[in-house]
């Protein structure tokens, strides 16, 4: 027997106002509804209409402009509709984000991060980390490590949710410029910490999206391990056969 499951409240939301979209109901330049109007007029809960503007922004149908709102682009230029994890991570708000920040310190160096970083194994970095959550579970846990010196002179080591994001934040107080995103996708088991964090039953598997953001000499910045309960996620791609 087939079973079918259904995407999550944020997708069919974002699927809807993607649709009016496409017949012209929102056209190009308009604005869309508040979240606040989007809320009263769905039915759902803000975590959820904020996460669905998030994945059209991602995916190009819209964009925020100071002063006017969330301004509608029309259909992006672009085909493929991959979730890009690295950028997310990169630009995303954490004032604005649908979670919380559970932990900011420093930790022993993973020894894969300690590779990727470029640090010694023994070393110390400091980890931000985000719990992102949608229609009150967590889908979400993002670890973002950074060497030790790289934090200095910045507020990462804040416990205070950042205003911007952290490509932006990086760039401004550290005068570097993040040039390329590598992703690495697996499968593992998580451990019982993130087991919890996630509340997932022990035993069943994450997806991890191992994010490594370097500069034009391939310095590697940043390395993000986010975690994605397999059950709450739905991936798609589209592209162009040749």
């Amino acid at each position: 027997m087939a079973y079918e499951v259904a995407a999550p409240k944020y997708v069919r939301l974002a699927q809807t106002l993607q649709g009016r979209i496409e017949d012209g109901t929102y056209p190009p330049g308009s604005r869309v509804p508040s979240e606040n109007q989007l809320v009263q007029a769905f039915g759902m809960s803000r975590p959820t209409v904020v996460r669905a503007l998030e994945l059209l922004k991602r995916d190009g149908w819209l964009e925020s402009r100071q002063g006017f709102g969330t301004i509608v682009r029309g259909r992006p230029e672009a085909t493929g509709q991959r979730v890009q994890r690295g950028r997310d991570v990169l630009d995303r708000q954490e004032g604005q984000a649908p979670g919380r920040l559970i932990e900011v310190r420093q930790v022993p160096v993973p020894p894969r991060v300690a590779a990727l970083l470029g640090v010694p194994r023994k070393a110390q970095v400091l980890l931000r980390r985000l719990l992102i959550e949608a229609d009150g579970e967590p889908v979400e846990l993002s670890s973002s490590y950074f060497a030790v010196d790289m934090a200095e002179g910045t507020e990462l080591a804040d416990s205070a949710l950042l205003g911007e994001g952290l490509r932006a934040h990086l760039e401004t107080r550290k005068k570097v410029r993040f040039d390329h995103v590598t992703e690495r996708v697996s499968a593992r088991i998580p451990s019982k910490e993130e087991a919890d964090l996630l509340e997932m039953p022990e035993g069943e598997p994450v997806l991890s999206v191992l994010v490594l953001a370097c500069d034009a000499s391939g310095q590697a910045l940043q390395v993000t391990d986010v975690l994605l309960p397999a059950d709450r996620q739905e991936l798609e791609e589209t592209y162009r056969l040749g």
